[in-house]
């Protein structure tokens, strides 16, 4: 009892003196906590919202420019063992997959111009670094492969007139020129002088020049690159924060038939606009691929760190055949033929060439592809897939695996000796795997701070305010209603003066005198 008196005096005290003013201040503060809990969430968006924009001196800002990151490059490329039987016999290709041979990577945006219309324009820069101690041997390596400059060539020239294809037969001829070359690797991926880009040097006319004279399948990537980039920062719209805006000055690619397949909107798959669900879809850009790749929700994983994520893939008909996907139609600009299922057709983006990328090993593609080959194993998602794991809240890439497999579709040519009895094929050359397994320490402690915090700030603010509230209030309501108990027991136990009368007894004003 003496501590319930202690408390309806504090309650008394102070400000509280009144037992209503207590009611109302409990009240109000279990409705700050309701409000607050309810309101918690777009709070803490805002200040997300507010950190991963790209503004100089913010700290996502510093990390996109240089990520602290070590990405590693891994190519496979596909040895052709038995070049001679499959020219003069017409036997399968037998290739032998070698690899991997392992880059290192070290990524920056250089030239850093902000517009002042929410977007920042930038080149990228990349460099590779050989790492002998992750691959199985070294760039110097031979390798047989196709020719790719040449068949590139004699395929275009097929519908040619007849004149000019006796005429490329006779220049291979003297040039000596087959259609296939034993390079090493470091030149089949960076560059290797090819007779037949020089030749082109010289004879072509200058506005129908090739932009290098070299051939290589990574030619001219180590290093910043000359196409420049304009995204969105997110400051004034955060839903497009990291979504190219235009790609050298422009909004579309220019090859495809609708601007939604033409369309550059997309990032560069290192960050995603923050917020993201499972109903997103994502898009990343890259200008080899020659369009914006859309990724759809697969499952939830738990990266390294502990730092839970969704993991978003290419849905299993991104590269479906336009016979069998109407959408895909505005790929194939020129009509059927089209690429056939589970390749994408990329000549328009490589000068002609008639490159088709697909997954390694043909995943998601038709069998028969990978049928037409000896060597190539069948395609294992789990070796073969791409796929981006994103940190939701942030739109924060966590880890990622860029997969893609480069092949060559070679058309037979019957004017052209050296490639008569080459069959029409979709010959692959190589596939790589380009991507990041951890994120340094000091990201994932800010990631798991952004993920953890928020909920038990919430609990702890939100819970605070409500028990205090409600301790008050019911403090208060139980101290009114001893204090109600009281006056009422004094007012049944008061005594009357022993000469009042019966009359008096029964008068009101003399029960209540004043």
């Amino acid at each position: 009892m003496r501590v319930h008196r202690g408390i309806c005096a504090k309650l008394q005290s102070g400000f509280l003196r009144r037992w209503w003013a207590a009611v109302a201040f409990g009240l109000l503060l279990v409705i700050i906590a309701a409000i607050l809990a309810s309101l918690f969430p777009n709070l803490i968006n805002l200040i997300i919202n507010k950190q991963v924009s790209l503004k100089e001196g913010n700290k996502s800002f510093d990390w996109w420019r240089a990520p602290p990151v070590t990405p590693e490059m891994h190519v496979y490329i596909y040895n052709v063992t038995n070049a001679d039987e499959f020219l003069n016999n017409g036997d399968k290709p037998i290739l032998q997959e070698i690899g991997p041979y392992v880059y290192l990577q070290t990524w920056e945006k250089v030239e850093l111009q902000f517009n002042g219309n929410d977007t920042i324009s930038y080149k990228p820069k990349k460099e590779y670094i050989f790492s002998p101690e992750l691959s199985v041997g070294l760039e110097d390596d031979l390798v047989v492969v196709p020719n790719v400059p040449m068949l590139s060539a004699t395929t275009q020239s097929k519908h040619a007139a007849r004149f000019l294809r006796l005429a490329m037969a006779s220049i291979l001829d003297i040039l000596k020129i087959k259609p296939f070359v034993e390079v090493s690797v470091g030149q089949l991926l960076w560059g290797y002088e090819d007779p037949l880009l020089k030749l082109a040097k010289d004879v072509v006319p200058k506005e129908q020049k090739l932009p290098y004279d070299q051939f290589g399948l990574l030619y001219g990537k180590n290093g910043t690159s000359p196409d420049n980039y304009t995204i969105f920062t997110g400051q004034s719209d955060i839903t497009k924060y990291g979504m190219l805006e235009k790609w050298n000055g422009k909004l579309n690619l220019g090859h495809w038939k609708t601007d939604e397949c033409d369309s550059v909107m997309g990032t560069d798959g290192s960050i995603f606009p923050p917020h993201i669900t499972k109903n997103t879809v994502l898009k990343v850009f890259d200008k080899d691929l020659c369009r914006a790749l859309p990724l759809v929700f697969q499952k939830e994983v738990i990266t390294s760190g502990g730092i839970p994520g969704y993991r978003f893939t290419p849905p299993k008909d991104v590269f479906a055949s336009a016979e069998r996907m109407e959408s895909n139609k505005c790929f194939c600009p020129a009509g059927p033929p089209c690429a056939p299922e589970g390749t994408f057709n990329v000549s328009l983006c490589q000068y002609e060439s008639p490159v088709l990328l697909s997954f390694p090993h043909f995943y998601l593609a038709d069998p028969s592809l990978r049928e037409a080959v000896i060597g190539v194993s069948p395609p294992d998602a789990e070796k073969h897939q791409l796929f981006i794991d994103v940190q939701p809240t942030m739109g924060t890439a966590l880890r990622a695996r860029a997969r893609v497999q480069i092949n060559l579709a070679v058309s037979q040519v019957r004017d052209i000796k050296q490639v008569a009895n080459f069959p029409d094929i979709i010959f692959p050359i190589m596939w790589f795997e380009d991507g990041i397994d951890e994120l340094p320490k000091e990201v994932i402690s800010l990631l798991r701070l952004a993920v953890e915090l928020p909920p038990v700030a919430r609990a702890a603010v939100c819970g605070a305010l409500g028990i205090i509230g409600l301790i008050i209030l019911v403090g208060a309501l139980f101290c009114l209603a001893r204090a109600a108990k009281r006056q009422e027991k004094l007012h049944l136990t008061t005594p009357l003066p022993p000469s009042a009368t019966k009359n008096d007894q029964l008068n009101p004003a003399f029960q209540n005198p004043k």
